[in-house]
């Protein structure tokens, strides 16, 4: 009797695991090849452990990549170059997402990002309200910099954005022709909120500002 509810019991818990693993993984593919996620992305399933198993599980069998310690892709595949390297933008709302902080694109990034240049940084620098942290993925390096409120307080807006390109580039270099690409390229609704941020942008962006609103 006692090996019958042993066998019960067992075949009850892997049951269960596989019922936990095809939720996880339709979660997984309902993302979209390309999406970047934490386990908290299955806080709801259950416990941590089991999650953390099969996600381990996946990752053996090549069907998601760990790009970082609790930070996963389920990858996109190209015909010819095979699997390629993650979003860097996708990977910023994961790690915000986890640790529950906000970024703010800055630098080169910041500037590449609103097309000011071609160049794609080795090194993407985010500034944030949390701890200062590198993250490695690959040959790609995303450093997070702690910063003051007052860097922080347009963060996810077009104001943030262009500020933080703007103190990358300089003064010097914000010539007329990237002031008319920024015109042809940003929406036009975007860019008359520029006003209403006015204020936390430096005195000499905001004749740069009030061109582009």
């Amino acid at each position: 009797m006692k090996k019958l509810d042993s066998f019960f019991i067992k075949s009850c818990d892997q049951f269960q695991m596989q019922t936990l693993a095809n939720k996880v993984v339709s979660r997984i593919r309902g993302g979209g090849r390309g999406s970047v996620f934490t386990s908290g992305l299955f806080s709801d399933l259950g416990d941590a452990r089991p999650v953390g198993m099969i996600l381990s599980r996946l990752t053996a069998d090549g069907t998601i990549r760990r790009l970082a310690h609790g930070l996963y892709e389920y990858p996109r595949e190209h015909p010819e170059l095979g699997t390629l390297s993650p979003d860097i933008e996708k990977v910023a709302k994961a790690l915000a997402g986890k640790d529950r902080i906000r970024l703010q694109p800055a630098g080169a990034y910041a500037t590449n990002l609103l097309g000011l240049s071609e160049q794609v940084p080795a090194k993407v620098v985010f500034l944030t309200d949390g701890p200062s942290r590198t993250v490695k993925i690959g040959r790609q390096e995303i450093q997070l910099r702690r910063t003051t409120p007052r860097n922080m307080a347009a963060a996810g807006r077009l104001s943030g954005s262009l500020m933080q390109a703007f103190r990358h580039l300089g003064k010097e270099h914000i010539t007329p022709a990237r002031v008319e690409h920024l015109k042809r390229t940003l929406p036009a609704k975007e860019r008359q909120q520029l006003l209403k941020d006015l204020r936390l942008a430096p005195a000499w962006m905001h004749p740069l500002f009030r061109e582009l609103a």
